[in-house]
This record gives C-alpha cells, sequence and structure tokens, in this order.
C-alpha cells in the first residue's frame, strides 16, 4: 500500500491559518498519510517585490506546522530548473519517492485555468487532484473527471495580500496566522516596507 501524500503548492507570503484548515479537511476527508507543504520559490520572470524570499517563506511554514506530524513542508522546487511547472516537481517526486502516491491539493478557482498548466492532460493521466472549494469558483467540466475529487472543505476567504496589507499598516494579523508566524513576521520585519 503506498503512502497517500497531498501536494498543496503555493508560495506561502505568509502562510496563515486558511492554508491550515485547508490542508486538515483534506488529510482528514481524503484519508491521506501526509500532506507536503511545496514552497515555490521566485518566478525569475516574475519577479515580485512583496515576495518574500523563499528560505524565509519556507521557515515560516515550517514554524506553523512543527506540532503537526502529518503536515511537512519541501524545499524540492528550490533545487529545481525555473520555472518551475507542477508536472515536473510531481515526476521529480515521483521518481525519487517510488513508495509514495501523489496527489495534487488545488484550489477550484484552479480548476478554470488549469487547460493553459504545462501539461494537463499528462497531470490528470497520473495523478489526482484533490480540489478544495474557493470563494466565487465556478462549476466546471474538470469537477465531474473520475480522477478529480471535491473536498469539503470551509470556504475560506483569508489571502496572503490582506495579512500584507494589515502589516503595511501596522494592524493585528492575530488569529489570521499562527501565534508562531506572527512572531517570525514582527521579529523580522517582515512585510514593513
Amino acid at each position: 500500500m503506498h503512502q497517500q501524500i497531498g501536494l498543496f503548492f503555493g508560495s506561502f507570503n505568509p502562510i496563515h491559518n486558511g492554508h491550515l484548515i485547508i490542508a486538515s479537511s483534506i488529510l482528514e476527508q481524503a484519508g491521506l498519510s501526509k500532506v507536503w507543504f511545496v514552497v515555490t520559490p521566485q518566478n525569475p520572470f516574475k519577479p515580485s517585490k512583496s515576495l518574500l524570499h523563499e528560505f524565509d517563506r519556507y521557515d515560516m511554514v515550517k514554524a506553523a506546522i512543527a506540532d503537526n506530524s502529518k503536515l511537512e513542508v519541501t524545499d524540492v522546487e528550490f533545487h529545481l530548473p525555473r520555472p518551475s511547472y507542477t508536472i515536473d516537481t510531481l515526476e521529480h517526486l515521483t521518481a525519487k519517492f517510488p513508495e509514495k502516491e501523489f496527489k495534487l491539493i488545488i484550489g477550484q478557482d484552479n480548476l478554470e485555468s488549469f487547460h493553459k498548466w504545462k501539461g494537463p492532460d499528462l497531470i490528470l493521466d497520473r495523478y489526482s487532484l484533490l480540489v478544495y472549494p474557493r470563494p466565487g469558483a465556478k462549476e466546471n467540466e474538470l469537477m465531474q473527471h473520475p480522477r478529480v475529487k471535491m473536498i469539503n472543505a470551509p470556504l475560506i476567504d483569508i489571502s496572503a495580500t490582506f495579512i500584507r496589507d494589515l502589516i503595511q499598516k501596522q494592524k493585528s494579523i492575530r488569529y489570521l496566522v499562527p501565534e508562531v508566524v506572527e512572531e517570525i513576521i514582527l521579529r523580522k520585519g517582515f512585510y514593513l516596507s
């Protein structure tokens, strides 16, 4: 029996409680062994001033999930050619960990643009999608695909952009991010400039 791992890709800029609630819901409902947070590096073609360095984002994810042995963080994409495409990362992980079965966790809003991804048919051919609801996401024919499983997770409308805005305005982000993440952000002065 292969260990089933859900891969939750994101910039996690910063990781917030919405991410953790979704990961936890999917872990339980899809019967996964673990969820791996795949921190995506900065896209060299889309440099962004508001995107923290990948090592800082990785450290915040690591701190946020330290108390849950079923959640892990991976820096696999830091070591792959950039820009990183999901299919390449999936194939790299499958080759590296043949004893694990990887499933892709995505928001329902991503289904609309999924056909524009690199190798969408290949992804659906070899991997399952675990899809969580997103505010304002539309119905999509992919929802009927045999490799797509809709997960009943809470609709979370917390965005990292909203959190960064609050930090810039010197407002509290308590309850939006784990306490340990808030502490790192404040101590290091992240997102202030």
